[in-house]
């Protein structure tokens, strides 16, 4: 167990190294080729900070990522696939970064590559197990895999909206996955050194990356999503691990925040895809929290979320389903007292309290 900590710290400390040294050459590329952000508050757009700032930093993450696979990783058709698939995903991104693309032309790149990690890679979600349940997918196993990459690979970068968000998020379950796979003696799998070399990247793009942001991951969030899919679908693959909803409850946050999104663009009849203020942290931001308070606040639940997970995965019991359940009541008493799915809702919310409250004390009187 000691060597297994031991050789885990060091690919986590050598992609951090190599991402901290990278992060300010991609500061220099993304001036050079012009992949700056700049600050817009017109409608449709969401930006929050005030100054131009360059978009590599998910492309320091990549090479991060590259370096790790190179030292401690080692080559098989699965890993081929997930090379391939990265390398169509990053360089989509990159163009969009210099010089923006239609959302169908990103859209039909994120499948391509998941074509390839399911086709080529052999890497399949076939069944998922929750809570003694299990249901097998059969002949909708390919369809719905390919669904679960896209939709993982754009779900972070939806959420990319304040400095040290994406990142902090990636780390948090990137970490959780790793302590559950050290606690089963996992450590020397594909899934084990994917987690640790991405934890690491992620962790030394979050030094440039935390309020306040001198670089931003950019479209290259998408590379995070990516590998997030892959490595939920490879952890449940052995018998050591029984539910797939560990890594979806430990994103419980950016999969509520999109859920929310959808609901709120159809209601309103705009694209899916389309920027808005109206996401978890803007919610946040218009209660008077700081932008940096407010990416902590987020840290906090979805650690709880975290804590939970690996609680119920490594002792069992009821406690871990009980503090998931306490955490979801809490985000849809949010849901129905902000704006996260329409202006309307808080307002029949508050309609509804009213009524209720009045029936409380008519009883009372009598």
């Amino acid at each position: 167990m000691r060597e297994e900590i031991v050789r885990s710290l060091l690919i986590v400390f050598t992609t951090f190294i190599c991402s901290v040294i990278l992060m300010p050459f991609m500061k220099k590329l993304s001036w050079h080729v012009g992949a700056i952000d700049e600050p817009r508050n017109d409608e449709g757009h969401r930006h929050i900070h005030k100054k131009p700032t360059p978009k590599f930093g998910g492309l320091g993450i990549y090479l991060s990522f590259l370096v790790g696979y190179m030292l401690f990783g080692s080559q098989s058709i699965q890993m081929n696939s997930i090379l391939i698939a990265s390398f169509i995903i990053i360089l989509t991104s990159i163009t969009d970064d210099i010089n923006s693309i239609k959302a169908w032309q990103k859209f039909l790149c994120h499948i391509v590559a998941a074509c390839i990690v399911v086709f080529y890679g052999g890497i399949t979600l076939n069944n998922v197990t929750a809570f003694g349940f299990s249901l097998d997918f059969g002949i909708f196993a390919y369809p719905i895999t390919i669904l679960f990459i896209v939709a993982c690979t754009n779900i972070i970068n939806l959420i990319d909206g304040l400095d040290g968000l994406s990142g902090g998020i990636c780390s948090i379950f990137f970490l959780t996955i790793g302590i559950i796979g050290l606690y089963q003696g996992r450590t020397g799998s594909l899934v084990m050194i994917l987690t640790f070399v991405m934890l690491g990247a992620t962790l030394g793009f979050l030094v440039y990356n935390f309020y306040p942001a001198s670089i931003f991951a950019g479209d290259s969030a998408t590379f995070l999503g990516f590998i997030i899919s892959i490595i939920s679908m490879l952890e449940f693959k052995g018998p050591a691990l029984t539910s797939f909803f560990v890594p979806v409850l430990v994103l419980a946050i950016p999969i509520l925040d999109t859920l929310f999104a959808i609901i709120r663009r159809s209601i309103k009849g705009k694209p899916i895809f389309s920027a808005d203020k109206e996401h978890l942290h803007h919610q946040l931001l218009s209660m008077n929290f700081s932008p940096k308070n407010t990416v902590i606040i987020i840290y906090i639940i979805d650690a709880l979320f975290s804590f939970a997970t690996i609680f119920n995965t490594i002792a069992g019991g009821e406690t871990g389903i009980i503090i998931y359940i306490v955490l979801f009541v809490i985000m849809v008493w949010f849901a129905l007292h902000t704006s996260i799915i329409s202006s309307k809702v808080p307002i029949i919310t508050e309609k509804a309290e009213s009524k209720l409250n009045f029936i409380k004390n008519f009883k009372k009187k009598k």
